[in-house]
């Protein structure tokens, strides 16, 4: 089965990319044919420091490979390093009504949020089809608020086979209902643009403790038994253990012996832990940026070929020379 995904070269990665994206996708070049590209152009919609964003791209290849991204079993890639996809972005645009993309829930969503409406960001849905559709996408590994955009590329792709053949595969989302919305620190989901978000790769534990000590709690004194439910340090702490641990954290809510103070420093704990080969393999990646690009160059090859024999049938199909 042939799975894709890809994250924005937008900045630091945080836990809830890790869970929500990167974690279940390192699993599954385990056993599917992955794809996963640093969609550069997508992140076009909100840069505007080119030096910044080219420094973002490569920090993001170096966190993919640290945090388990295998080039020998995923084909790795930047989104502009093959430009196939634009071309296809353009010729998918005939079938993509207006309407379709008017009722695009995070278009809409960013706007409120005071990200400024252009044509780049109003399209997003096109291009991230054109993404799915190029490599024949089986299966695409979406959080929640993502599902509408596959299911925008299906329709898309549906307008076009049903006018030149069934060129284009249909792909399926996958969505881990449990992991779909990873909370931040402030209880909404973790995002870098609501500034909400605990890092991978803090610079210390001095850092990352800061950073645990600023999630919200209720007011409930020391000496009194502590909901779990609902808490977003339970919330978080929960996605680094299992069933047992998950089990032992709650008894530990419920015995009143420890109060917030405790459970952000166990969550810190359990952050550090749970990235430490992650940093070393950072450390040693930053060392050797040449690995980084080869391992891109190599990525980008691969995904060259089958875009250039994919776009060989689309263009006769809709008759381009």
């Amino acid at each position: 089965m042939r799975v894709l995904t890809g994250i924005q070269a937008s900045g630091k990665l945080h836990i809830g990319n890790y869970f929500g994206a990167m974690k279940p996708m390192i699993e599954l070049q385990e056993s599917e044919e992955l794809f996963t590209f640093i969609a550069n152009y997508h992140s076009l919609t909100t840069s505007k420091d080119a030096q910044l964003l080219k420094q973002l791209t490569l920090d993001a290849a170096v966190d993919y490979l640290s945090l388990g991204i295998n080039p020998e079993k995923t084909t790795f890639w930047v989104q502009s390093d093959v430009p196939q996809v634009l071309e296809l972005y353009w010729i998918l645009s005939k079938f993509t009504p207006m309407g379709l993309l008017e009722r695009g829930h995070s278009y809409k969503d960013k706007v409120a949020k005071g990200i400024t409406a252009n044509h780049a960001l109003f399209s997003y849905p096109v291009l991230m089809a054109a993404d799915i559709l190029l490599p024949d996408t089986q299966k695409v590994p979406v959080g929640k608020d993502q599902i509408q955009h596959v299911e925008m590329t299906r329709d898309i792709a549906i307008k076009f086979n049903n006018e030149y053949g069934d060129i284009f595969t249909l792909p399926e989302y996958i969505v881990e209902e449990n992991l779909a919305t990873i909370p931040g620190i402030d209880g909404q989901k973790m995002s870098k643009s609501y500034d909400n978000a605990i890092d991978i790769f803090m610079e210390s534990e001095k850092k990352l403790q800061k950073r645990c000590n600023k999630i919200i709690s209720s007011s409930t004194p020391l000496g009194e038994p502590l909901e779990y439910e609902g808490c977003h340090i339970y919330n978080l702490a929960a996605l680094f253990l299992d069933e047992e641990g998950k089990q032992e954290l709650q008894e530990r809510y419920k015995s009143g012996n420890e109060g917030y103070g405790h459970f952000k420093k166990y969550l810190k704990e359990l952050i550090w832990e749970e990235f430490a080969e992650a940093r070393e393999k950072r450390a040693y990646y930053m060392d050797n940026l040449d690995i980084v690009q080869d391992i891109l160059s190599d990525g980008a090859k691969k995904m060259q070929k089958i875009s250039n024999d994919k776009m060989s049938v689309i263009r006769e199909a809709v008759g381009l020379l």
